[in-house]
């Protein structure tokens, strides 16, 4: 007989007691019992919209890197950057990678664009009648606009893409989303207008919700190409003298390294040529609340290094999908919004300089790393951080 976990219906189960009940039953199903899964300081009454069958915590240790100077249009000035690993040595290595910014005068960074998709696909009896729906779209795409905005005070639908494939129609709807990460406002927002859009034009056959060229939580080059989620820019002219110092080699030698770092990433078939972007992320992401499973499509990384007239060395990194949030999901949970708070960055108005802060923090992890590399210090490192022995 299949064996039920313990739960009630709405707020309810919420609560210490529910939690405690169902660990309690999951140490009498394995025989192994447990005391750090229940240790925690919040209430679990805030949880509802974040976790079912809220039973424990898991504890994920916390460092902090910096100062991380920012000169970028939204974040200014020194922040300490929470990083939440259990990776030796990646605090140590940003917080390197931070000190050579520091004494190179900041990081700068720009965001470039700003855009969250839902992709529905409409099904038809042949291309030519697939053809003549997307003309329909583009004529009454005012209309689908309010449709989709009836469900939302902070999404903006700002144009749908289409893509015709024989008898298919894969529309991609692109929406600005406010300083929630967005990907369920867009979802509840694309479903009103496909229904409203339905019930207009009588030659749809079928329609599914997502016919998965959103890409969502998956790493595409349509989203490098156009964006998905934020498209953030952080740049940095290293003098010479420091980068000499920190990598142990000329900036000519860097150049050339990083041209054939990119031609290892083309050869592995990698969709971009950053050295280690999701490990920042992931760290940056955890400590604030982001949704992890979007590192798969935010850590995508595009790096641009060259050699400047006076010789210092100019390194920049892109991130075309880069995916956070400043409210809703988990950032309103407890430690979250404390280091989000920690940064300036909890709530309404937040979201572009927390995206700066994360693409200044990959940056740090990146010149970090191709130092470490360079200077042949990268295993000891690992050696002498990276060990539990």
């Amino acid at each position: 007989m299949r064996k039920s976990i313990p739960r009630k219906s709405g707020p309810a189960d919420y609560s210490r007691e529910m939690a405690e009940k169902r660990l309690a039953f999951v140490e009498d199903f394995t025989g192994v019992k447990t005391h750090h899964l229940r240790q925690y300081s919040f209430d679990p009454a805030i949880l509802p919209g974040n976790i079912e069958h809220f039973s424990g915590v898991a504890q994920i240790p916390i460092g902090f890197a910096g100062p991380l100077l920012m000169n970028g249009e939204h974040a200014k000035g020194e922040f300490f950057i929470p990083l939440a690993t259990s990776e030796g040595t990646l605090v140590a290595s940003y917080n390197r990678g931070m000190k050579v910014i520091y004494e190179s005068g900041g990081v700068k960074t720009t965001i470039q664009d700003d855009v969250m998709q839902r992709a529905p696909v409409f099904h038809f009896e042949d291309a030519r009648v697939s053809r003549d729906f997307g003309i329909w779209i583009k004529e009454h795409f005012l209309e689908i606009k309010a449709q989709a905005e009836t469900t939302t005070r902070s999404g903006k639908l700002r144009d749908i893409e289409q893509y015709p494939v024989g008898k298919l129609m894969f529309l991609r709807f692109n929406y600005t989303t406010g300083d929630a990460a967005g990907q369920n406002m867009v979802g509840k927002a694309t479903f009103v207008a496909c229904e409203w859009i339905k019930s207009k034009y009588s030659d749809i056959r079928r329609y599914v919700l997502s016919g998965n060229i959103d890409t969502d939580k998956k790493p595409s080059r349509i989203n490098m190409l156009r964006t998905r989620g934020k498209r953030v820019t952080a740049e940095v002219t290293i003098p010479a003298g420091l980068i000499q110092k920190i990598a142990g080699a000329p900036v000519d030698i860097l150049v050339q390294q990083r041209q054939v770092s990119s031609l290892g990433s083309l050869l592995a078939g990698s969709n971009n040529n950053g050295a280690h972007s999701a490990n920042g992320i992931t760290a940056l992401f955890i400590a604030t609340g982001q949704d992890v499973a979007n590192v798969s499509e935010s850590s995508a990384a595009l790096v641009y290094v060259e050699k400047t007239p006076t010789g210092d060395y100019y390194f920049s990194i892109t991130l075309p999908s880069l995916i956070v949030g400043t409210f809703g999901g988990g950032t309103g949970l407890a430690t979250q919004k404390e280091c989000l708070e920690l940064l300036g960055c909890h709530g309404a108005g937040k979201v572009q300089k927390f995206t700066e802060i994360v693409a200044g923090t990959v940056l740090c992890g990146e010149i970090s790393l191709a130092s470490a590399v360079m200077a042949g210090d990268w295993v000891t490192s690992h050696d002498k951080y990276g060990r539990n022995r």
